[in-house]
C-alpha cells in the first residue's frame, strides 16, 4: 500500500498545512481501529469521545465539529470529512486486477462483434454477434454477453455477469460480479388452464456513470425499455422489474424490490429492503426508510417509512401511539370496572 506525508494529504485536500507535514501516513481506519501511522476522520460531534481515545496519527475533521480545547492530535480541517476521505481512499486503494488489453485465448468473440481500442477481454468470456464494446472497456473472466449488446467507452464488467440480448450500456458503467441484466420481465396471464407467458420484447438501457452491485437482476421491458438514469448507484441484491424507469443520481440500497412499471424521479433514495408496488411513481428527491412498503405515489422531496409507507413523521407518531396501547388498554379496563361499579351503586339506590 502506498504511503504519503501529512503535508501531501493536506495539499491534496486543499486545507491548511499541518504543524508536522513530514508525518508519514500509511493508511485509513475508523477512530476506534486506527493505529499509529494511520489517519482517521471525524464528521460529527457524536464521535468526539472516540476522537479523544483514538490512536490515529492524524484525523480529518469537518469544520462544523467543535473539537475539545487542549487537543494535541494533528487534524486537517475540511468542509466535508466524508468527501475528503473518499479522495484519500482513491490514493490508498490497491489496484484492481484486470485482464490485459486484447482478447484472451480462451475467450469466444463472434467475428461480427466490434471491439474498440484498448479493450480487455478476460478468460472464458463469451461475446455474441453484432456486439459493440467501447474503447477502453474491461470485460472480466466468465462474462457472457449475448447478441446485439452495446457497451460504451470505459465500461467495466466484472466476473460472471450476464448481459442478455439487445441491451445498451452507456459510458463508464460498472457492473459487479454475478449480476444479470436483460432477463425476461415477469409477465404471465391466466388463460383458464395455465399461466401463459407474455413475450418480453423490450430492452434495458443503462445511462452513463451508473454502478450496479453484485447479484442484481434488471429485467427487460415488455416493450419499450427498462431504464437506469445517469449516475445512479445500485447496491447488491436489488430486483428491478420490467419497464421500471429510474431517474438520474438515485441511490438504491441492498435488497430493494421495484415492481414493474414503477418510476423513480431524480435523486430518489431507497433504504434497504424497500418494496415499491407496480406503477407507483416516486417524485424527485423523495426517499424511503429501510423496510418501507410503498403502495401509492410519493410526492417530490417527501420522506416516507413504514408498512404501508406514509410520511415519516406521521409514521413515527403512529408508532409512538402503538407503544402506548398496552397501558391505554389497562386504563380502559380500570375505567370499565369503575363504570360497572357506579352502575351497580345507582341501581341499588333506586
Amino acid at each position: 500500500m502506498p504511503t504519503f506525508t501529512l503535508g501531501d494529504i493536506a495539499k491534496l485536500l486543499n486545507c491548511p498545512p499541518p504543524s508536522n507535514p513530514g508525518l508519514t501516513i500509511t493508511g485509513m481506519a475508523t477512530l476506534p481501529d486506527a493505529g499509529p501511522g494511520e489517519m482517521s476522520f471525524l464528521g460529527s460531534d457524536a464521535y468526539l469521545s472516540q476522537f479523544a481515545q483514538t490512536n490515529a496519527s492524524a484525523v480529518i475533521v469537518s469544520r462544523k465539529v467543535r473539537l475539545p480545547e487542549g487537543s494535541t492530535k494533528p487534524v486537517l480541517l475540511v468542509d466535508n470529512a466524508d468527501l475528503a476521505v473518499a479522495t484519500i481512499l482513491e490514493r490508498f486503494a490497491p489496484p484492481v486486477a484486470r485482464p490485459n488489453a486484447g482478447v484472451d485465448a480462451t475467450a469466444s468473440v463472434d467475428p461480427s462483434a466490434v471491439l474498440g481500442a484498448h479493450v480487455a477481454i478476460g478468460k472464458f468470456v463469451s461475446i455474441g454477434a453484432r456486439c459493440k464494446i467501447g474503447t477502453g472497456s474491461v470485460i472480466h473472466a466468465g462474462v457472457t454477453i449475448a447478441d446485439d449488446v452495446t457497451l460504451g467507452d470505459g465500461c467495466e464488467v466484472f466476473q460472471n455477469v450476464v448481459l442478455r440480448e439487445r441491451i445498451t450500456l452507456g459510458q463508464r458503467v460498472i457492473i459487479n460480479a454475478g449480476t444479470v441484466i436483460g432477463t425476461d420481465g415477469f409477465g404471465y396471464r391466466w388463460d383458464g388452464t395455465k399461466h401463459a407467458k407474455i413475450p418480453q420484447i423490450g430492452t434495458v438501457i443503462i445511462d452513463d456513470d451508473v454502478e450496479i452491485g453484485s447479484c442484481v437482476c434488471i429485467d427487460r421491458a415488455k416493450f419499450s425499455a427498462t431504464r437506469i438514469g445517469r449516475g445512479t448507484k445500485i447496491d447488491n441484491l436489488v430486483q428491478v422489474g420490467h419497464n421500471v424507469v429510474i431517474g438520474p443520481h438515485c441511490i438504491i440500497v441492498g435488497q430493494v424490490g421495484l415492481a414493474g412499471s414503477s418510476k423513480l424521479g431524480a435523486g430518489v433514495v431507497l433504504g434497504g429492503q424497500v418494496a415499491v408496488r407496480d406503477h407507483v411513481t416516486l417524485g424527485d428527491g423523495s426517499s424511503a426508510a429501510a423496510c418501507s412498503a410503498i403502495a401509492s405515489d410519493v410526492k417530490p422531496k417527501t420522506i416516507v417509512s413504514g408498512i404501508p409507507a406514509m410520511p415519516h413523521r406521521q409514521n413515527l407518531r403512529e408508532q409512538a401511539a402503538l407503544r402506548r396501547l398496552p397501558a391505554l388498554l389497562d386504563e380502559m379496563r380500570k375505567l370499565q370496572q369503575e363504570v360497572e361499579e357506579l352502575k351497580k351503586r345507582v341501581t341499588s339506590n333506586e
